[in-house]
C-alpha cells in the first residue's frame, strides 16, 4: 500500500533513538524526509547521517522546555525543505518512583518537559499545518492503566492524552489530524534500563513478556511502523483516537 509520504515532510522530537528515530526511519524509508531533533548534538548528527544525510534528514539539537523550540522546528523543516506536514512528538520518560515518593523538583521539572513543552509544541504544529496535517504525541499505557513506580508519567501522560483530543476537536476542519500513540513494552534503551535495574535482567523480561499477550516485547520497528501509517496520508480519517501498541497488555476495551 502507498502511504502517500513521499516529499512530505515532518518533525520528530526525541528522535536521536528509540521510538523516535525508529519512526524517522519508515517515514524516510517510504520517500518523507525528516526533521529529527534531541538535545545531545552529537546523537542528533548520528541520526542524521543514519537516515541518509541533508538529502531526506536534517538535525536541530532542541529541547522541549525551551518556549522557543517549536517556532525552530517549524522554521527549520520550511527553509531546508520547503514544507511542513506533520510531526511525531516524542519526549523522555521523566524519572521513576511512586507518585508519594518524587520530589516537588521532579514533578515541576518533568511539567515543563514532558507536558508544557509537549502542549507547547503541539499548539504551534496544529496552528502551522494545512489540510491534510497530522500530529502523533508519543505517550504510555500509563493514559488508561496506572504503572508500578511511574508516579510521574501515571500524573502527566492522561493530561497530555486530553489535550490530543482537545487539539483534534479544535483543528479538525482545518483537515489537521491529532492522535495518540500508547506504546506498551519495547526495547528502547529505557526499557534496558528498567529492566537491568530490577538486578536480573533475564528474570524481569520473562515476567514482563508473560503478562503481553504476543509473548514478547517489542522492537522499536514495530511502533515505528504504527506511527508513520498514522502521520501518512492513509490514515486520513482517523483522528482523535488513543492507539495502543503494546502487544494487548491493555486488558481494556
Amino acid at each position: 500500500m502507498d502511504l502517500g509520504l513521499a516529499d512530505r515532510v515532518y518533525v520528530l522530537t526525541g528522535a536521536s533513538g528509540g521510538l523516535g528515530l525508529a519512526t524517522a526511519r519508515h517515514l524516510v524509508a517510504d520517500g518523507a524526509r525528516v526533521v529529527v531533533s534531541a538535545r545531545a548534538p552529537e546523537r542528533v548528527a548520528a541520526a542524521v547521517e543514519a537516515l541518509g544525510g541533508p538529502a531526506r534528514a536534517i538535525g536541530l539539537t532542541a529541547d522541549l522546555a525551551d518556549p522557543g523550540t517549536p517556532d525552530r522546528l517549524v522554521a527549520a523543516a520550511r527553509e531546508h525543505f520547503g514544507r511542513l506536514d506533520g510531526a511525531l512528538i516524542s519526549v523522555g520518560g521523566p524519572p521513576g518512583g511512586t507518585a508519594a515518593e518524587v520530589t516537588d523538583a521532579q514533578w515541576r521539572e518533568s511539567f515543563e518537559t514532558v507536558f508544557l513543552g509537549s502542549v507547547r509544541l503541539a499548539r504551534t504544529l496544529a496552528g502551522a499545518l494545512t489540510d491534510g496535517g497530522a500530529i502523533a504525541l508519543v505517550l504510555s499505557t500509563s493514559v488508561r492503566e496506572p504503572l508500578a513506580g511511574l508516579g510521574i508519567s501515571n500524573g502527566l501522560r492522561p493530561g497530555l492524552a486530553g489535550v490530543a483530543k482537545d487539539l483534534a476537536v479544535e483543528y479538525g476542519p482545518r483537515g489537521v489530524r491529532v492522535v495518540s500513540l500508547l506504546p506498551g513494552r519495547i526495547m528502547t534503551d529505557r526499557n534496558r534500563d528498567m529492566l537491568a535495574a530490577s538486578g536480573d535482567a533475564d528474570r524481569a523480561r520473562a515476567a514482563a513478556e508473560a503478562a503481553i499477550p504476543l509473548g514478547r516485547i517489542a522492537e522499536p520497528a514495530e511502533f515505528g511502523r504504527v506511527a508513520a501509517f498514522l502521520l501518512s496520508p492513509a490514515a486520513s480519517y482517523v483522528t482523535g483516537v488513543t492507539v495502543p501498541v503494546d502487544g494487548g497488555a491493555l486488558r481494556g476495551l
